[in-house]
This record gives structure tokens, sequence and C-alpha cells, in this order.
């Protein structure tokens, strides 16, 4: 019955250790995750701009800051974040070069 306390707190320090790990990787994925949403929402919108303000149809645009709209609507991973920033930041620059 004496190594029961051993025991506990082998686990106790485990679950310590764990914790000390685990707990900033999350909160730093997080913020990641917020981080690249908050770009790619901040691209689309940057590309609605130069969308309104262009002179004429591109329609290669359209279909990039389309599926740029259905990445984001999906709110998948931080690669999706990604790509629907790319998508967005293309078209916007297509945009702007019919503009100019």
């Amino acid at each position: 019955m004496s190594w029961l306390p051993w025991v506990l707190g082998v686990v106790v320090l485990v679950a310590a250790g764990f914790g000390a790990v685990y707990l900033p990787r999350r909160r730093a994925r997080g913020l990641d995750e917020r981080t690249a949403w908050a770009d790619a929402r901040a691209a689309l919108d940057s590309a609605a701009i130069s969308r309104d303000a262009a002179p004429l149809e591109v329609p290669v645009a359209d279909d990039l800051y389309t599926r740029a709209e259905l990445l984001i609507a999906g709110r998948g991973s931080v690669l999706a974040a990604g790509e629907a920033t790319a998508l967005a930041e293309k078209a916007d620059r297509l945009w702007r070069g019919a503009a100019e």
C-alpha cells in the first residue's frame, strides 16, 4: 500500500507535464488559425473593392473570387485559409491590371 502515493505522484507529474506542453501549443494553433482566416477575409474584401472598381469584366478573376468565397464559407483548415488568400489576391491583381 505504500507504493500508491508514488503511483499517484507519477500520474500527477505526467499530467502536469502534458498540460504544460499541450496548452501553449493549442493556444498558438488557435491564434494561427484565427490570423489565417482574418487574412483571407481581408484579401477577399480587397478583391471585392477592386472588382467593383474594374471598368470591365474579368471572367478568370470572377472564378478565382468565387473559389475563394467558397473556401472561406467552408471554414476549413489553415491551409484552406491560405489557399483562399492566394486566390483572392490573384483575383485582386487581375482586376487591378484590368483597371490600368
